[in-house]
């Protein structure tokens, strides 16, 4: 499909499908893969026009890929946005929208229910070279206004945050943000542009790591950053050209793969999820579930505005403080112990000691991830095998 019929405003689930594909001579169905890490020009004045821009087209794999190129031009046009670049990891797309957004002396607001790996990369990495980050309340916009300094150029945040299934008022946000000169960056890793478009809201820029639903079956690691031409397309592009964490031409294969059926898994993902939350919350041994689906999630009314379902991510709290958190999980059969999520097969993890056991205690106290919390990625089993699965346990807390 090629760009002028995008201006058509296909649906969703057609632009998984569709968007970015151009065949080649060989008349070819599915996307072919461009194994290959460099490209051969008809000329030393090809070659030349080509690296210096004068010219589109292909030149070397770390940052010019047909293969590559498809997904991030279909990712971009799933998420609503003029250009998006494909990274080696959810992860490293941060890393480089940051390269690419910001510079020594400025600072960011940053929601402190984040990965903890993403507050690591702030604290650690990025305040090496003189950022500074600040973390406030995802959910409290005043204090993210309070937050903010004459040299603040990013405010980031993930919606719904993981453990905790937080929700954030993307379009308060956003206006916030530009009133103060800023850019809102939102991390759409839980939902994906199948249940939620952060850029319509008003964001400037999304990050996703493919890793999760896009790719869906827990084969391939890779992110993207999605937004305007100048800010993602000149500013995020240069980054990833000149540091280098590109996606693989397979992996990009794979993540295209999965878009293809985006949309229907999501559905399903969140209609499992909701039945498994309802279901926990009946349980004695669980003294919260959180999950924006339900009634008596904080955000609830927000999450149905804003998102077109709510996720298939959960977290529970057992009484009983960690002890019984671990004989949850080490009491299923079906469920897989490992921190991924997003994918077919439902997982289980205790944030405290895996995802967020990197942070301090003051900043797991202040995400609000005790030492009793449980978070599943509910998958695409039968339901009742899930709910069976965790009975196992919690009938022995």
């Amino acid at each position: 499909m090629s760009d002028s019929e995008h201006d058509h405003q296909y649906a969703l689930e057609t632009l998984a499908v569709r968007a970015g594909q151009v065949r080649s001579h060989e008349g070819e169905q599915s996307e072919p893969i461009f194994a290959t890490t460099s490209f051969v020009f008809g000329s030393a004045a090809e070659a030349a026009a080509r690296f210096s821009g004068e010219q589109p087209g292909n030149i070397y794999s770390r940052f010019t890929n047909p293969t590559v190129r498809v997904f991030e031009q279909r990712i971009a046009a799933l998420e609503g946005g003029e250009r998006a670049v494909a990274t080696s990891s959810g992860m490293s797309a941060i890393l480089v929208a940051c390269l690419g957004l910001l510079k020594s002396g400025d600072h960011i607001v940053s929601s402190n229910g984040v990965f903890g790996s993403t507050v690591i990369l702030f604290n650690n990495y990025l305040a090496k070279f003189g950022i500074d980050t600040s973390y406030v309340p995802l959910t409290d916009v005043d204090a993210w206004r309070s937050a903010i300094r004459p040299n603040t150029r990013l405010l980031f945040m993930e919606t719904p945050a993981n453990p905790l299934t937080e929700v954030a008022d993307i379009a308060a946000l956003a206006a916030l943000a530009h009133e103060q000169g800023c850019l809102l960056v939102a991390d759409n890793t839980v939902c994906t542009a199948a249940l939620q478009r952060p850029l319509e809201l008003g964001a400037d820029v999304v990050v996703v790591s493919a890793t999760k639903y896009i790719d869906g079956q827990g084969r391939a690691i890779g992110g993207a950053v999605i937004g305007r031409e100048k800010e993602v397309g000149e500013d995020v592009y240069g980054a990833l050209r000149t540091t280098g964490p590109c996606l693989s031409p397979f992996h990009a294969w794979l993540f295209l793969k999965g878009l293809e059926t985006l949309s229907v898994r999501m559905q399903a993902h969140c209609v499992n999820a909701l039945s498994l939350a309802q279901w926990l919350e009946q349980q004695p041994a669980v003294e919260r579930v959180y999950y924006p689906g339900l009634t008596t999630h904080p955000q609830h009314e927000l999450a149905t505005r804003q998102q077109r379902g709510y996720g298939g991510l959960l977290s529970f709290e057992v009484r009983g403080g960690r002890d019984a958190a671990w004989k949850v999980i080490d009491q299923t059969r079906l469920i897989s112990i490992t921190a991924n999520l997003g994918d077919t097969k439902s997982t289980i993890t205790h944030p405290a000691t895996t995802t967020h056991g990197r942070l301090t205690p003051e900043a797991r106290a202040a995400a609000g991830i005790k030492d009793n919390l449980v978070r599943v990625a509910v998958g695409l089993e039968n339901v009742d095998d899930l709910k069976a699965d965790l009975a196992r346990g919690l009938s022995r807390v």
